[in-house]
């Protein structure tokens, strides 16, 4: 099974910003625009998980883009 392509919607100082393991893909004034970034980085580099965190830096919801499998492995 191919392992799947992490993005992470997260607050920053400014804003909010996407980011790929260490890389921030991108910067964005309002959580919404940072959702919309993130779900389409997500949608393009499938398999992938898009984890979304609250101001407090808490995760708030996750969303996986083909072939998650149920039950998981092990």
């Amino acid at each position: 099974m191919t392992a799947r392509t992490e993005y992470h919607v997260v607050p920053e100082a400014a804003g909010w910003k996407v980011e790929h393991g260490s890389k921030v893909v991108g910067h964005y004034d309002t959580k919404e625009s940072a959702l919309g970034a993130g779900r389409e980085a997500a949608k393009a580099n499938q398999p992938s998980q898009l984890v979304i965190h609250k101001q407090d830096g808490q995760i708030e919801a996750e969303h996986t883009y083909r072939d998650d499998p149920f039950p998981p492995a092990g």
